[in-house]
């Protein structure tokens, strides 16, 4: 009998739990606008107008702080700008947020190849390789951007877009 009064006391707080983890109205709005934020920051992305992604990421930011792709998109787009030491706020707090986050892995990844750190990006890559089952463009990529050595390695050109 107090097994079963422990079990049901167990269920009812586990239930009540979940009910107040739903997502209030305000936060339902919240992460609405966020997501408007951040339709404007990938068309900033997409005419490499950093500055204006930054700030439309932040304005994301503000309304969402527990989004990893957030933190991530702001990540990447410091690191374009050539603000690496900036990415790396980002990056890791995407991977505090959600420490499997393909995208904050590679890009981290990448990050470190600029500043010569082969070791910490093959690092990443082993994490991406151990978590990526089947198809995985994150993994693929990092793994391309280690073994090609572009642009990190002295003597190899680097493109107009940046890494």
């Amino acid at each position: 009998m107090k097994m079963t009064a422990m079990l049901v006391g167990a269920f009812v707080t586990l239930a009540a739990a979940t009910v107040s983890a739903a997502p209030s109205e305000t936060q339902v709005q919240s992460i609405t606008a966020a997501r408007s934020e951040i339709r404007s920051a990938r068309a900033a992305i997409e005419r490499e107008d950093w500055d204006r992604a930054i700030a439309r990421l932040q304005a994301a930011e503000r309304l969402d702080p527990g989004s990893a792709d957030i933190q991530n998109l702001l990540g990447y787009s410091y690191r374009m700008k050539g603000d690496v030491e900036t990415s790396f706020r980002y990056y890791h707090r995407a991977l505090q947020i959600n420490p499997d986050h393909r995208g904050a892995h590679e890009y981290i990844g990448r990050s470190y190849l600029l500043l010569g750190q082969e070791d910490k990006a093959r690092a990443h890559l082993a994490h991406l390789e151990q978590t990526c089952l089947g198809e995985c463009p994150e993994r693929d990529s990092l793994r391309s951007a280690i073994t090609e050595g572009w642009p990190w390695r002295k003597g190899v050109r680097v493109g107009s877009r940046g890494y």
